[in-house]
């Protein structure tokens, strides 16, 4: 029989609120709303709590909760593998955060083109007597300056910029319902492939929508307040500025 080290009896009496492994890639599935479902790669961090009076953990059973449950992404599944993870590691919390891209296929606004298009996710879930559960979503997008458009004879600078919304609802929400939230309060949607039409509609819808970065903000969060589903969210717009060597930045809570 080989030593079981981290059950030896610690002294110093410090308990640990986080102890596991980060940094596991993994092939996941998750929810799809058009295609139910979508093949990804996730990036996971896997932690539960660690009483005082034990050594240490026992990394590899972390992973092992990984492969009995094949990481099918959906709310049920992540309450099974939060309490699984519970039950192996005799914890009271454990928590589990995954990051994944996300794609959607976007058509083209007049040539009708089709692409697919990349959105950064991650899924926090912590459960102890209940569970807990942010999405978090970061969709890129175009926002034209106000000022600029206003002050200037002709034209007006444009940037690239990426709207963050951390969400926790009471019930599903979808990917895309996040995406469409974010794209319908800025300038413009960016799309992946785009063709001459394409290029001059969307430059002429930008015009005509300018958003301040505290415009895009303010926008999100009252369409997120006004959601039912939700009970928590943190709205963050960054604008990667064209004409500045820094970037503009507004943050709302709700």
């Amino acid at each position: 029989m080989l030593s079981d080290v981290q059950k030896e009896k610690d002294l110093r009496q410090v308990p640990i609120r986080k102890v596991g492994v980060r940094d596991i890639n993994y092939p996941i599935t998750v929810l799809d709303r058009s295609r139910k479902a979508q093949g990804t790669i996730a990036n996971i961090n896997m932690f539960v709590d660690l009483p005082h009076e034990y050594r240490g953990t026992h990394m590899s059973r972390f992973v092992e909760v990984i492969e009995r449950h094949n990481v099918n992404l959906d709310i049920h599944n992540l309450d099974d593998i939060l309490n699984d993870m519970k039950e192996t590691f005799s914890c009271e919390t454990a928590h589990i955060e995954i990051r994944f891209p996300y794609f959607i296929r976007k058509k083209a606004p007049v040539s009708g083109i089709s692409s697919l298009m990349e959105y950064g996710c991650k899924l926090e879930a912590t459960k102890d007597d209940s569970m807990s559960m942010k999405l978090t979503v970061e969709v890129p997008v175009t926002n034209l300056c106000p000022c600029s458009k206003e002050i200037s004879k002709y034209g007006a600078h444009s940037q690239r910029g990426i709207i963050k919304m951390v969400v926790e609802s009471l019930k599903f929400i979808w990917v895309e319902e996040l995406v469409q939230i974010a794209e319908d309060s800025s300038s413009s949607p960016v799309f992946t492939l785009l063709k001459r039409p394409d290029e001059k509609y969307v430059t002429e819808h930008a015009y005509e929508n300018p958003r301040f970065v505290e415009d895009a903000a303010r926008e999100v969060a009252v369409r997120l307040r006004d959601d039912e589903r939700v009970t928590a969210f943190q709205v963050e717009v960054e604008n990667f500025e064209s004409i500045h060597n820094h970037s503009a930045y507004a943050c709302v809570t709700g």
